[in-house]
């Protein structure tokens, strides 16, 4: 096992306000590659906000912790609701089977985090803040997505869709 120092990349996002685009960028490949990683083992997550550095330099490798939650897939079809509620995939709320897809919307939530600043989804109530999830009722905000760039906004479209 290995010691990581570098603190959590949520607490990075509230020291910074926001990353970056490129930080971002990076940030999220390097989350991608470890998430295809697990994946390609079997593995779903189930948790991802659970981010650390490994050290304090910022140029510090993204490790992710907290396998409480993760499931073999070959263990039989995933049902279990489970994770942190800003993180959750939509068919986790509707009580559906799912798969490796609910960590790439970890991802998602994880990079439009980075990006502004504040979650996709938020409300002091769990049932409005699923609602929101189940209906993917996100808004790319004033002034906080304003200065995205031309690569960003094709992202943003995406998203949109």
């Amino acid at each position: 096992m290995t010691l990581v120092t570098g603190g959590e990349l949520l607490d990075r996002i509230l020291e910074r306000g926001m990353y970056t685009e490129k930080d971002a960028s990076s940030v999220i490949g390097q989350v991608l590659d470890a998430v295809r990683y697990l994946h390609n083992m079997g593995i779903v997550h189930r948790d991802l906000k659970n981010l650390l550095y490994d050290t304090v330099f910022e140029d510090s490798k993204i490790v992710i912790s907290d396998f409480g939650l993760s499931k073999m897939e070959d263990q039989g079809l995933l049902s279990t609701a489970c994770g942190t509620p800003a993180y959750i995939a939509p068919e986790l709320l509707e009580q559906k089977t799912y798969g490796k897809e609910v960590d790439c919307w970890a991802v998602g939530v994880i990079a439009y985090i980075l990006l502004c600043g504040y979650p996709p989804f938020y409300d002091e109530n769990d049932i409005e803040l699923y609602r929101q999830i189940v209906k993917a009722e996100y808004e790319f905000d004033s002034p906080y997505w304003d200065d995205i760039s031309e690569s960003g906004e094709l992202r943003r479209v995406s998203l949109e869709q």
